[in-house]
């Protein structure tokens, strides 16, 4: 069975990149047991109904400015895949979990990114799947555990997002991440290892500094921690497997449930 993952998809420079991370994640993609599709939540797709991608190939969306032109260069062709797709929407059915399908949007770089990285062929099908931001903890862990099935069945699901993500609290200089992140992530990391799912749901209230580490309206990032969390309900185990910090505070951290 395969385990999910929450892969922080960090700033878009890490296509172009080789650092300590984009390291980890290649090597990382090549160790984990083959998935026969994989299942990714991005923070860059927002619904208020659950979308599921059923598409040919995706297009590459370069979706941000002012970065260097290799980067709006880089195409990530990978084929889609209709019949999990409908196993998709099955199993959220089966929860009365409303969804729509896609057929036409392509893949963000909150999810081409890691998935370059991963599966540098793209050649591993792919079903994007939307986040919905306005959803409480509990409902956003719902909705992976609605598919946490899914990993018997060589899929691997991922949440792509981050922990610590506050674009106006970056220091661009930044040699060392800054305390009040630290302590975010180790509350986080403390309470996730636990699977204490009281606490989590309440982050925002219990977490030091979570105003700062996810923003007031500006979730879309943290939630799909929860929903690679959900996926693994059926067996509750969770190993942080890297943490490192870009700019001070962006945190770049990959968890395995399951």
């Amino acid at each position: 069975m395969l385990p999910s993952l929450f892969i922080a998809h960090g700033a878009p420079l890490l296509a172009v990149e080789a650092n300590e991370y984009t390291q980890f994640l290649r090597e990382l993609g090549e160790n984990l047991p083959r998935p026969r599709a994989v299942v990714l939540f991005s923070a860059h797709w927002l619904a208020g109904v659950q979308r599921v991608s059923a598409v040919d190939t995706y297009e590459t969306i370069h979706d941000f400015g002012g970065f260097p032109e290799e980067l709006y260069q880089i195409q990530y062709p990978a084929k889609g895949d209709a019949e999990m797709a409908r196993a998709v929407e099955a199993r959220l059915a089966e929860h009365g979990i409303p969804s729509a399908v896609d057929t036409g949007r392509g893949l963000d770089h909150g999810a081409w990114v890691v998935l370059r990285l991963l599966y540098p062929e793209a050649d591993v099908p792919v079903v994007a799947m939307s986040v919905n931001p306005r959803l409480t903890p509990a409902e956003q862990y719902d909705i992976g555990k609605a598919l946490a099935a899914l990993r018997q069945e060589d899929v691997l699901l991922i949440g792509s997002g981050g922990t610590v993500h506050n674009l106006g609290a970056l220091a661009w200089n930044a040699s060392q991440p800054n305390d009040w992140a630290l302590a975010f992530d180790q509350w986080l990391e403390r309470h996730v290892k636990a699977w204490d799912l009281g606490s989590l749901f309440q982050y925002e209230a219990l977490a030091p500094h979570a105003r700062l580490a996810v923003p007031p309206h500006g979730n879309e990032h943290f939630a799909p921690l929860l929903y690679a969390m959900g996926a693994a309900d059926d067996v509750r185990t969770a190993a942080l497997l890297h943490r490192s910090y870009r700019y001070g505070s962006l945190s770049q951290s990959v968890w395995q449930f399951g």
